[in-house]
């Protein structure tokens, strides 16, 4: 069977309204965690709710370039932020984003016809309590003339760390990746350990978890069913690590490493990030590129 390199509208139209239903699906649980914090520290303050607003991306050439919806939750009970966005941009590729993206990818035809279509869903969440540690999830489809790939992935950054959180989160996670192939979580889990790395510290953003790009087998629906179900199980492990630990008291001692901890977090994002790259190099919103970035944190 020859390998299916890229695809047409009809798949692009199904994998956009994924991502629009586990935006949804998400946002729905979170809200639903809020109201379940009844600790005397938090609960005086309303529980949050996620706010939407509509971003675009600027075309240089004046025409439509797409763009996507911010959800985000700010000073609620369990979540301090936590950002849900979605986005489908497509248009023209920039010289430089073609350079950034050439540098991964062997796209034949690329130059002459840079052409693209992006769609996908990017999370980071930031909590109240040093106990319950911050987490990011992207899932992200990316197509061109010539082929289309999937990519994304999770990692787990807590503030104190927990054997056990870590063991459950790269658990579920591996559950998910050997159903689709027992090759996965090893080499997904390896790229997320070098992906996930502060070089200029040294120093792991937190504890892991999958990072994958270039996916296009021979099978489209199986990726997508990957994909969809990376997504998921993200969701239910970080909600019952949240729930397990939200009501837990906390130092003062624990809550000044937690914000020097988001000053790590914000210099990976700034930094390294190829998601924070492409978007700023693509022209899409600013607010909503670097929605990742934590509410307070400090640099000693």
């Amino acid at each position: 069977m020859k390998k299916n390199l890229t695809v047409g509208d009809d798949e692009k139209k199904v994998v956009k309204e994924w991502f629009e239903e586990l935006r949804n699906i998400i946002c729905e649980e979170f809200e639903k965690i809020e109201m379940l914090q009844n600790s005397d520290k938090l609960c005086k303050k309303p529980p949050g709710k996620f706010k939407r607003k509509q971003t675009f991306r600027k075309s240089k050439n004046g025409e439509d370039g797409g763009g996507g919806i911010m959800s985000v939750m700010r000073d609620g009970r369990v979540f301090e932020k936590v950002g849900v966005n979605i986005s489908t941009v497509y248009g023209t590729l920039e010289p430089l984003a073609q350079k950034s993206l050439s540098s991964r990818h062997n796209i034949p035809g690329l130059k002459e016809d840079p052409q693209f279509w992006a769609s996908g869903i990017s999370l980071v969440a930031h909590m109240q309590s040093p106990k319950t540690p911050a987490v990011h999830m992207n899932t992200r489809m990316f197509w061109t003339k010539s082929m289309s790939w999937f990519g994304g992935g999770s990692d787990l950054n807590p503030m104190v760390e927990n054997e056990e959180d870590t063991r459950y989160f790269h658990n579920e996670l591996k559950k998910v990746c050997d159903i689709a192939d027992k090759d996965y979580y090893p080499k997904f889990k390896k790229w997320a350990d070098e992906y996930f790395m502060i070089k200029h510290w040294n120093e792991a953003r937190g504890v892991g978890g999958i990072f994958f790009d270039d996916l296009h087998t021979e099978n489209w629906k199986n990726d997508f069913t990957f994909v969809k179900n990376v997504g998921k199980a993200f969701l239910e492990a970080f909600s019952k690590i949240t729930k397990n630990h939200m009501k837990k008291t906390w130092s003062p001692e624990e809550r000044e490493w937690q914000l020097i901890k988001r000053g790590r977090y914000a210099e990976f994002n700034l930094v390294y990030d190829r998601g924070t790259q492409f978007g700023l190099q693509t022209g899409h919103n600013p607010e909503a590129v670097l929605m990742s970035m934590p509410p307070i944190a400090k640099w000693p």
